[in-house]
């Protein structure tokens, strides 16, 4: 005997593959190819008749076909925006920086610890890095090397501008991935 829920599980079933079937998908055309237009059409010659009073057409020759007019409409073009020339300015008596930094205060004996680790992370990642020299390397263990010498110099910089928590980051960075490298060989 079915029960109630197979009942309904079957209509479910059946109203779903009606929907498939009438929605299209089932059979689904491609697109007819587009109407080209044709610019060599011969356009018949029209034979001039002898009545008067009446105007005679102009005789049309093959050659002589006029172009086709445009079939889309062009839009047109917004107008482009207006860019004043740069001009000189007065240097002024204060001096404006081109990138605001954001660093977070620390206090000097903070500043002091960031200083050594920065320092010792960037000893350590060019004391492994020194020893791949010389050897050949597969395209991980480059891209590894790569890396290292990446955040070394992005600490070194970081180190030049002040920014010592941040040194101390990208150092610790390039002292995991140089171990890593290290590791490897």
């Amino acid at each position: 005997m079915i029960t109630q829920m197979e009942k309904r599980t079957k209509l479910l079933a059946l109203l779903c593959a009606c929907g498939v079937c009438t929605c299209g998908c089932a059979t689904r055309k491609t697109p007819a190819k587009p109407v080209v237009n044709f610019v060599g059409v011969v356009h018949p010659v029209i034979p001039a008749s002898t009545t008067d009073g009446v105007e005679q057409a102009p005789d049309v020759e093959a050659g002589a076909v006029p172009a086709p007019p445009a079939m889309a409409l062009s839009r047109p073009q917004p107008a482009k925006p207006h860019v004043a020339t740069a001009t000189a300015q007065e240097p002024s008596g204060v001096e404006k920086h081109t990138e605001p930094t954001i660093a977070p205060e620390v206090t000097t004996q903070e500043m002091t610890e960031a200083k050594t680790e920065a320092q010792h992370s960037l000893d350590v990642a060019e004391k492994n890095l020194n020893m791949t020299q010389g050897k050949k390397l597969n395209a991980m263990q480059e891209d590894l090397a790569s890396k290292v010498r990446g955040f070394g110099d992005n600490a070194r910089e970081a180190m030049r501008s002040g920014d010592w928590a941040r040194a101390k980051s990208l150092a610790k960075k390039a002292e995991v991935l140089s171990e890593q490298l290290a590791g490897s060989l």
